[in-house]
C-alpha cells in the first residue's frame, strides 16, 4: 500500500492491521549515538493503549514493544530501527457482519472503491491501532528534540463542546484525568457529558491543542514544505482529525492587520514578539516563539445507536455496530498528536542542516 511512509530525512514506515498478528514501524534516518531502550518507547505507548478507563475501548492490549534492529548496547547505530507490537486480544468475530455493509463515518466504502477488497476486521489499516507505529517512532523523535532543548506537550482543549478555562490551566491535571484536560472542572463536566452519551449509545469529539517550546528560528521551507503546512499534513493524516489551525487560526480572518500582526521587540538581547497570533511560524518557517496549533477530532464513528446505511447488495438497511470501541477518541489521540509533531519537527530540522554553506563548513571543519 502506497502512502504508509512519512518524512524525508527522518523517515518512518508503519505496517500492520488492527486484527493482524502485529503492528510496527521502521525508522530510517536516526543518527547513531542516541541512547535508546524499549522503556523509552513503552512510556509513550502506555499513554495510547486501550482499556485504561471506561471512556476508552475495553479491548485489553499490553502493547508491549520490541526493538528488532538499529540499537546496540543501548545506543542507536545509525541503521534502520525496526519495532514491533503484537496483537494479543483481537476478537475478529465481532466484525464478521460488517463485511456485508458500509459503516457510516468509516473507510469501508472508500477502501472497496479503491481496492475492490478490504480487511474488515476492525478496519484493518484504517484502524486507530495503526497509530502504534507512529507513537513508537515519535518516542525516538522526542528524545532527539529533548537533546536539542525542544519540548512539546498536547492536551484536550475541548471535549464535547466543553472547553478548558486557561485561568485554571494545570498541565499536570491533564496527565491525571481520563480526558487529558488541563482543567479539573472542565474534565468533570466532560465526564458527566461523556457518561450520558455512552448510555445513549453515542460518541463525542473534541479539540487537541499542542504547544512546542524552545524551537529555534528558521526551520521549515518558504514554499511547499512550510512548517505549518507540514504540521497540517501530519495532523490530518491521523484518522480522526478533520480540522487544523495554527496560532489564531480561523479567528485571524476576523482581525485587522494591526490586530493580527505580531510586533517584534528586543528583550534580554534577543529578538522576540509582543504577541503570537502567527503561532510561531512566519512564511512557512519557525520564528523562535512557541509553536501553537490545534487539531479537531471527530466523534468516534463506531456507535451502538441505530444508523442508516447501505449493504454491498445496494439495499438500504439499519445497523447497530457491535464490538469494542472508544466512546471518544480525543484522550488517546493526544499522544499521537505529540508523536506526529515530533516526527515533523525532527525531519525539518535535519533538512535544515544543509540550508547554509557556513553551517556546512563549520561542521566540516569541526570534523577534521
Amino acid at each position: 500500500m502506497a502512502g504508509s511512509t512519512y518524512g524525508n530525512r527522518f523517515k518512518i514506515m508503519t505496517w500492520g492491521e488492527s486484527h493482524g498478528e502485529a503492528l510496527g514501524v521502521v525508522v530510517d534516518g536516526c543518527p547513531a549515538g542516541l541512547e535508546l531502550c524499549e522503556e523509552d518507547i513503552q512510556k509513550l505507548l502506555d499513554r495510547r493503549k486501550p482499556g485504561q478507563s471506561k471512556f476508552t475501548t475495553p479491548r485489553k492490549e499490553a502493547d508491549k514493544v520490541k526493538i528488532l534492529s538499529g540499537v546496540f548496547e543501548g545506543k542507536t547505530t545509525g541503521t534502520p530501527i525496526s519495532m514491533v507490537v503484537f496483537n494479543t486480544n483481537q476478537r475478529s468475530g465481532d466484525y464478521s457482519e460488517i463485511a456485508g455493509y458500509y459503516r457510516p463515518g468509516h473507510a469501508d466504502y472508500t477502501f472497496d472503491a479503491k481496492y475492490g477488497f478490504r480487511d474488515y476486521r476492525g478496519g484493518g489499516r484504517s484502524s486507530a491501532r495503526e497509530t502504534i507505529g507512529r507513537v513508537a517512532a515519535g518516542a525516538i523523535a522526542l528524545k532527539i528534540l529533548d537533546s536539542l532543548g525542544i519540548t512539546l506537550h498536547a492536551y484536550a482543549k475541548e471535549i464535547g463542546g466543553i472547553a478548558i478555562d486557561y485561568e485554571k490551566f494545570d498541565l499536570q491535571a491533564a496527565r491525571e484525568n481520563a480526558f487529558t484536560m488541563p482543567d479539573k472542572e472542565a474534565a468533570a463536566k466532560a465526564e458527566a457529558y461523556a457518561t450520558q452519551k455512552i448510555q445513549e449509545g453515542d460518541s463525542i469529539g473534541g479539540i487537541i491543542e499542542c504547544v512546542v517550546e524552545g524551537m529555534m528560528p528558521g526551520i521549515g521551507e518558504p514554499v511547499f514544505d512550510k512548517l505549518d503546512a507540514s504540521l497540517g499534513k501530519a495532523m490530518l493524516s491521523i484518522g480522526a482529525v478533520k480540522g487544523f489551525e495554527i496560532g489564531s487560526g480561523f479567528e485571524a480572518a476576523k482581525m485587522t492587520g494591526s490586530e493580527n500582526n505580531d510586533s517584534f521587540v528586543m528583550k534580554d538581547g534577543k529578538l522576540t514578539k509582543k504577541t503570537n497570533h502567527a503561532g510561531g511560524v512566519l512564511g512557512g518557517m519557525s520564528d523562535g516563539s512557541n509553536i501553537v496549533f490545534r487539531a479537531a477530532v471527530k466523534p468516534t464513528p463506531s456507535i451502538s445507536a441505530v444508523q442508516d446505511t447501505v449493504n454491498k447488495d445496494g439495499e438500504n438497511i439499519e445497523i447497530s455496530i457491535k464490538g469494542r470501541h472508544d466512546p471518544m477518541i480525543v484522550p488517546r489521540a493526544v499522544v499521537v498528536v505529540e508523536a506526529m509533531t515530533a516526527l515533523t519537527l525532527v525531519d525539518l530540522i535535519f533538512e535544515n542542516m544543509t540550508a547554509r554553506l557556513d553551517g556546512i563548513c563549520a561542521f566540516y571543519n569541526r570534523s577534521k
